[in-house]
């Protein structure tokens, strides 16, 4: 085989392969998945929602806008 065929019959099974992963990868449906996205939280999200906001909010006391001075590196 010449060097162009094998470059060729390469990149051609990398796109099909590049296709097959993204085909795969997609959620099954016929692109009604958008309407579904806009439907209202249920108790459970809403659940673990708190739970993050009560777990990442911090200290709503503390004072962080002045910020600590950074030390420099060398």
């Amino acid at each position: 085989m010449s060097r162009l065929t094998i470059i060729l019959v390469v990149t051609g099974l990398l796109v099909v392969a590049a296709a097959v992963t993204v085909f795969i990868s997609l959620p099954p449906g016929d692109g009604a998945g958008a309407s579904e996205a806009s439907e209202p939280a249920t108790s459970s999200d809403a659940d673990k929602r708190r739970r993050a906001e009560r777990f990442f909010g911090g200290d709503p006391d503390r004072d962080v806008r002045g910020g600590q001075e950074m030390k420099p590196r060398w």
